[in-house]
C-alpha cells in the first residue's frame, strides 16, 4: 500500500521531488554539523559549544609548605677556585651540607633509594646512599629565619681547578638542606631539599646557577622544583639583563652538557593582568610549558598556550576563588 502511494505521489505530485531534496539537505547538514556524533569545526560552533569542547584537564593543586630556601646572591663572583656564597632561608632550624665533586650517577641512585629503600632526611643518609662518592664536604647549622650568607670553598690542597670536559661524571656542587630537629620532620611533608649547582671553572665557563632542585617528601616521593613563567613583574633578574651574545653562549653550553630545557626565553610583561583580556588577574598555570598568563575567565577558551602556542595538557590555579575573594576583601 505504501509503495502504491509513493508511486502515485511520484507520478502526480511535484512535491515528491521537493521532499526528497529537503530530506537529503537535512541529512547532509546533520553530517556536517555533527548532529550524528561527528565533530563540528570550531568556526561553526557557538561560544558555549567552544567553551565546553576546548576545556582541558584541570589538575588539582596540592598546597605544601616548603621549609627550605636557597639562593646564590652573587653568581658572577663564584668559581671553583674562589668558592661560592650561598644564602639559605629556612622556616625551621636546618643543616646545610655542601658536597663538592658529587657523582652524577650516585646522586640519582640516591634519589631512587629515597623512593624505594630509605628516606633521605639527614646528611648521613645521603652520604650512605652516595657511598662517599664526592671530593669534599662542608656543613653549616642554619638557624630559623637566618639569612646569613655561607661561604663554601674547596681547600687549596685539593688541587682542583676544573671537573673535566663535558659531559661530566660529577656535579661541581650539591647542596643538601635537612631539618635539624626530629620533631620538625614529623610536621612537614618536605623533609629535605637537594640543589645541584653549577660553578664555572677553567674548562667550562658557563655562569653559576642552580641547575636542579629536588624536594624530597616524607612519603617517599621527590619532585623537581621548576620555575613558573609569570606574565607579571618579578624581582628576579630578567633575561633582558643579560647580553644577547652571553645568552646564546650560555644556551649552547647548556645544550652541549645536556642540561638545557626546552623553555621559552620570553621577556616578562609589565602587568599582572591576563595577556588575553588585559583585565582579569593572572591565576592559571598551563602545563607542560609552565606559563602563568591567563585569568579565570579566559582559561576555558584555550587549548594552546597564548604565549608559546604549545598544546595545553593540564592546568591548575594559583589560588582558589575563595582565596581571591579573601585577598580582595583584605585590600579593600
Amino acid at each position: 500500500m505504501a509503495a502504491v502511494f509513493l508511486v502515485t505521489l511520484y507520478e502526480y505530485s511535484p512535491l515528491f521531488y521537493i521532499t526528497v531534496v529537503f530530506i537529503c539537505f537535512l541529512v547532509t547538514s546533520g553530517l556536517v554539523l555533527g548532529w550524528f556524533g561527528l565533530g563540528v569545526p570550531v568556526i561553526l560552533r557557538n561560544s558555549e559549544e567552544t567553551e565546553s569542547s576546548t576545556r582541558v584537564l584541570k589538575k588539582q593543586m596540592r598546597q605544601v609548605k616548603n621549609p627550605f630556601g636557597l639562593e646564590i646572591p652573587r653568581p658572577d663572583t663564584a668559581s671553583v677556585t674562589k668558592g661560592i656564597t650561598l644564602t639559605p632561608d629556612c622556616l625551621e632550624d636546618c643543616i646545610l651540607t655542601c658536597y663538592w665533586g658529587c657523582s652524577v650517577q650516585k646522586l640519582h641512585e640516591a634519589l631512587q633509594k629515597h623512593v624505594y629503600c630509605f628516606r633521605i632526611k639527614t646528611p648521613q643518609a645521603l652520604e650512605d646512599a652516595l657511598y662517599s662518592k664526592y671530593l669534599y664536604r662542608q656543613q653549616y647549622f642554619i638557624k630559623k629565619n637566618d639569612k646569613e650568607e655561607k661561604y663554601c670553598q674547596l681547600p687549596e690542597d685539593a688541587g682542583v681547578v676544573d671537573f673535566g670536559p663535558v659531559p661530566r661524571s660529577c656535579y661541581p656542587l650539591v647542596a643538601l638542606l635537612t631539618l635539624a630537629d626530629e620533631e620538625d620532620r614529623e610536621i612537614y611533608d618536605i623533609i629535605s631539599m637537594v640543589a645541584v649547582i653549577h660553578i664555572p671553572d677553567e674548562s667550562y665557563r658557563l655562569s653559576c646557577r642552580i641547575l636542579y632542585q629536588y624536594l624530597l617528601l616524607a612519603q617517599g616521593q621527590y619532585h623537581d622544583l621548576k620555575q613558573l613563567f609569570m606574565s607579571a613583574n618579578s624581582t628576579a633578574p630578567s633575561s633582558s639583563d643579560t647580553a644577547p651574545g652571553e645568552r646564546s653562549t650560555n644556551r649552547s653550553l647548556l645544550e652541549k652538557a645536556g642540561l638545557a630545557e626546552d623553555e621559552p626565553e620570553l621577556q616578562e610583561e609589565n602587568s599582572k593582568d591576563c595577556v588575553v583580556c588585559q583585565n582579569g588577574t593572572v591565576n592559571w598555570v598551563l602545563l607542560p610549558c609552565r606559563h602563568a598568563c591567563l585569568c579565570d575567565g579566559c582559561i576555558k577558551y584555550f587549548q594552546q598556550c597564548p604565549m608559546c602556542r604549545q598544546f595545553v595538557q593540564e592546568s591548575f590555579p594559583l589560588c582558589s576563588k575563595k582565596e581571591q575573594d579573601e585577598d580582595e576583601a583584605t585590600h579593600i
